[in-house]
């Protein structure tokens, strides 16, 4: 899983923050969406995916890893 975000897109409603702050915060200047990390957890996932779902801006994007293809 990929997380990225776009602070252009964000309205600072800490959806993000709330549902996973070890990997979001918001910014102390303008209170925008920053990433902490890039690297997830399998235990942020949950958390990650549901901060995108409830971003009012849409500003967070995840992207799910391709399966592993077998066979051949």
């Amino acid at each position: 899983m990929q997380v990225s975000v776009d602070r252009d897109r964000c309205c600072s409603s800490g959806m993000c923050v709330t549902n996973a702050p070890e990997v979001f915060e918001q910014d102390d200047r303008d209170a925008l969406v920053r990433l902490r990390q890039t690297d997830l957890l399998p235990a942020q996932v949950d958390g990650v995916r549901l901060a995108a779902e409830l971003c009012p801006g849409r500003a967070i994007t995840v992207t799910e890893d391709e399966p592993a293809r077998t066979g051949a």
